[in-house]
This record gives structure tokens, C-alpha cells and sequence, in this order.
């Protein structure tokens, strides 16, 4: 069997990453899983300067997943290099670092900052994070801000960019065209879908943000569709997300033309959801005798 892929000419060991934060940047879960054995790591969102992230209470369980309105809280790409990167370089795995920022100023700034660590295998783009009321907002859900961000990131980049999209939109596929349009190398999706969640006995909301990122099970369908669309629309790889837990919920994915995947939420409730991807993966590709992990790209029949 193999389970090599390549997104953009970078060669991964296998699909399965980690869903932008929801893994910290692997130090956090290195006691739980062999880092060594993952697809990629992608890190937490980095900003150029600390974000404190919004107010608490800011994670609210829900039916079939989880809310939140972190607001991409991060330590600032200054701390990220000093002390992230040189505990990624210990493993044998692809370093895939979020970017985030609040202008296409403050994005380039950071892109530029990672363009210098060789250790960096792919940049992914936050522009779609529901939580951040400057910036991602309208990055994320107008077709004409993602093609102009995603064409001044590509300026400026030195390693492939990965554009994350909101499924907060009308036409997924409307937005996966002008990214590609405007230079992406490949699409990540999806990110949290916007959800509320009320206390009925305190009438208050659960969150102090009010509205948060649904993720977990409950939103699988939505996002398993929504990689299909895309992957209809757009020639460029696709790295499929969305309550991702089992092997079998990986596959899906990749039939519905992902070419890689990442496990978000499920992170949360069992450390070591990753790693069992990638074991029921492979028991997939043994018992339908699968040789190599691309020949299920796209493979759904019609």
C-alpha cells in the first residue's frame, strides 16, 4: 500500500494532517501521538503581533460537536519562530503553518517572516475564521476580497499557499474559482460553520461572543458536500476537514475529491483521533485492495 500523497510538489507520508486549532502546534499533543507518524501538522493561527483572543466563556458544548469564539488567541509570529518551530523540526513530519491577520498587511508580514524557515513545507491562509468581527469577515465571504488577498499572499509567499474556506457562504464554488483564479495552490475546507447556543435557565448566551464556530459530527455532511462542489469547480487539490473522527469518515472525504484530510474537533474528546485515521485508512485500502491512497481521490461513482 501506499499511502504517499503530493499537494503542490510537497510530499506528505500520508493524508491526514491536524485541523488548524485544534492541535495547538503539536507540543501540546506530542505526550498523546507519535507526531512522527502524522501527514502534517498544521499549527494554530500566527499573527504578527499576540492576540489575546475574545472574552471568556468562549467553548460551549453542543449536540453532535462543539461552539467557540476563540478569536484565534496566538502568541505572535515572534514567539511561533523562537519556540514552535524548533520543537516541529525534532519530528518527521510536514510543518504547515496558519496565517492569520486583520489587514493584507498584517498577513504578507507574517508570510514574508516564514518565507525565511525552510522547515515551513506550506503556508494555510485563515481568511475565514467566523470568530474575528476586523478582516476575516470579508476576506472569507466575498469572492472578489479572497481573490485580492489571495493574489498578494502569492507575491510574497515562498512556500505553496493553502486558501482555508468559509462555508459561510452562498457558492462554495464561487469562492474556490477565485482563489484558484488568483494563484492558490490548493484549498483547505471547511472552517467552522456560525452557530449560537442560548442557556435557557440564565437567558443568557452560552458564549460571550454570542456566536460561534460549530464544528465536530454534527457539521460532516455539510462539509463532505461542500468538498465535492469544490472539488467540481477547481483543478487544485483539496484538503477536506469537517468532523472528521474514523477512518471511514477520512474516505468519504477523499471519494468526494479531497486529496488529503484533517482532523479538527475530534482532537478534543480522544488525543490520539489522528492516528487511528490513518490505521483505518489503511484497513480500508487492505480490504478493497486499494494500492495507492490517490486511486480513492474523487473515486465516488456517479
Amino acid at each position: 500500500m501506499n499511502t504517499q500523497i503530493t499537494i503542490a510538489g510537497v510530499t506528505f507520508q500520508n493524508p491526514v494532517m491536524t485541523a488548524s486549532g485544534t492541535f495547538g502546534s503539536g507540543m501540546e499533543y506530542a505526550e498523546y501521538v507519535d507526531l512522527n507518524r502524522l501527514g502534517a501538522v498544521v499549527t494554530k493561527g500566527v499573527a504578527k503581533e499576540p492576540w489575546p483572543g475574545n472574552p471568556t466563556p468562549r467553548v460551549a458544548e453542543v449536540y453532535g460537536g462543539m461552539l467557540n469564539a476563540i478569536g484565534l488567541q496566538n502568541p505572535g509570529i515572534d514567539v511561533f519562530l523562537e519556540r514552535d518551530i524548533p520543537f516541529l523540526k525534532q519530528y518527521d513530519t510536514r510543518i504547515i503553518v496558519n496565517v492569520c491577520g486583520k489587514t493584507v498587511e498584517d498577513y504578507v508580514a507574517v508570510v514574508e517572516r516564514l518565507g525565511e524557515e525552510a522547515a515551513v513545507s506550506m503556508l494555510e491562509i485563515n481568511v475565514s475564521c467566523p470568530n474575528v468581527k476586523e478582516g476575516a469577515i470579508a476576506f472569507g465571504q466575498k469572492a472578489d476580497a479572497l481573490y485580492q488577498i489571495t493574489r498578494e499572499i502569492k507575491r510574497h509567499a515562498r512556500q505553496p499557499v493553502i486558501m482555508k474556506l468559509s462555508p459561510n457562504v452562498t457558492d462554495i464554488g464561487e469562492m474556490a474559482r477565485a482563489a484558484e483564479a488568483a494563484g492558490a495552490d490548493a484549498l483547505s475546507l471547511i472552517n467552522t460553520i456560525t452557530g449560537m447556543k442560548i442557556d435557557i435557565y440564565k437567558r443568557k448566551f452560552a458564549l460571550a461572543n454570542k456566536t460561534g464556530g460549530l464544528s465536530g459530527p454534527a457539521i460532516k455532511p455539510v462539509a463532505v458536500r461542500m468538498v465535492y462542489q469544490a472539488a467540481q469547480a477547481v483543478k487544485i487539490p483539496i484538503i477536506g476537514m469537517g468532523g472528521i473522527a474514523t477512518g471511514e469518515d477520512a474516505v468519504e472525504f477523499l471519494l468526494a475529491g479531497a486529496s488529503a484530510v484533517s482532523v479538527g474537533a475530534m482532537n478534543f474528546v480522544d488525543p490520539g483521533t489522528t492516528e487511528k485515521v490513518i490505521q483505518g485508512i489503511e484497513q480500508y485500502m487492505e480490504r478493497f485492495h486499494v494500492e495507492r491512497v490517490d486511486d480513492l481521490v474523487g473515486a465516488v461513482l456517479e
